[in-house]
């Protein structure tokens, strides 16, 4: 009789979504946002930029494991920050990575925050 209790309480209450119901739904709701890029030029296709910068990282955990120390870390993203911000202001990676070895970092006018 117990059991049959607990059976009646999971049966009540709406039904779960699939995972593939659930994207739908917001794909539909969210119609004018998914599709701005083709009528705005300015909005990328995606915006997996963050993703592809932090991919690199991810990459050189797996294939040494972790990072010697702390610091060597924070060099590394450092230093891929930089060629990610070069490379999204359409500038020459290695010739950029030169003139700041130089003293001459360049640094965008009027971006970011």
């Amino acid at each position: 009789m117990e059991i049959e209790k607990l059976k009646a309480k999971k049966s009540k209450g709406r039904k779960k979504q699939s995972k593939g119901k659930n994207l739908l739904d917001r794909l539909v709701k969210y119609r004018n946002e998914t599709l701005r890029f083709l009528t705005n030029f300015a909005v990328p296709f995606t915006n997996n930029l963050a993703e592809r910068d932090l991919r690199m990282i991810k990459v050189k955990q797996k294939i040494s494991g972790t990072f010697v120390s702390f610091r060597g870390g924070e060099i590394f993203n450092r230093i891929r920050g930089y060629i990610s911000m070069v490379k999204k202001n359409n500038r020459h990676v290695l010739e950029e990575l030169k003139n700041v070895l130089m003293g001459n970092a360049y640094l965008p006018v009027g971006r970011g925050c």
